[in-house]
């Protein structure tokens, strides 16, 4: 079966850049100072007040794939073993996913279900870009979708679902956090320029999926 995992990175607009009404509605709880730098933070979160800066692909079978993200404008195209690193903007990042996803039968994420598919889906219609298929099928067939999230956790079975790190130590696989990045600091990084910095880290990720989902394939995948 012919297998891709994938996941993205995101940056949210500044507080400032939203119209009056739409800042009233994240600040309407807000009585602090710490109140509003978590709305600021939690920007990054929503299709409707982020962007895509990143998306990469690995096939599960083999050393390759892609990095689509996002750059400053003098950033060429280069390639690291079996990918390619691909300077664009986001309607590119989202037009490469969709024509790219054509081959694939079956597609991995962690936590896919409930951020990095719907926020695809979400950034295609604002850009104007049908979206190719569905990527939330049925939640309790893996059949399409194999979200690790929730097959590593029985659907909750735990009443909480672990990130991603901690299960890559719990499992022996090496976090995409090993290196000193993590998804907390792309907007940093973003506005420092650190555009190559973010697309190796969002490969991180990826591997890292890539070598959980085998541990749950080979251990855990049972019918």
């Amino acid at each position: 079966m012919n297998r891709v995992v994938f996941d993205i990175e995101t940056v949210g607009c500044a507080l400032e850049d939203l119209d009056e009404r739409s800042r009233d509605y994240f600040l309407q709880f807000c009585d602090s100072v710490e109140g509003v730098q978590k709305v600021r933070e939690q920007l990054n979160c929503y299709p409707l007040t982020a962007q895509i800066v990143a998306l990469a692909m690995m096939e599960t079978d083999h050393d390759r794939g892609a990095v689509y993200f996002q750059h400053g404008g003098n950033t060429k195209a280069f390639k690291e073993g079996g990918f390619a690193y691909i300077p664009c903007s986001e309607m590119q990042i989202l037009e490469h996913f969709w024509k790219q996803m054509e081959r694939f039968e079956q597609f991995i994420t962690f936590n896919g279900r409930m951020f990095d598919c719907p926020f695809l889906m979400i950034r295609s219609a604002v850009r104007g870009i049908p979206c190719a298929r569905n990527l939330l099928p049925y939640r309790y067939s893996s059949s399409l979708h194999i979200d690790l999230a929730d097959q590593l956790s029985f659907y909750d079975a735990f009443r909480r679902k672990f990130p991603l790190h901690l299960w890559c130590e719990a499992l022996g696989v090496e976090s995409p956090k090993a290196h000193g990045v993590d998804g907390h600091r792309v907007p940093d990084l973003f506005a420092a320029g650190e555009y190559e910095s973010i697309a190796r880290y969002c490969l991180r990720d990826v591997h890292s999926t890539r070598e959980l989902f085998r541990k749950w394939e080979r251990f855990l995948c049972v019918s």
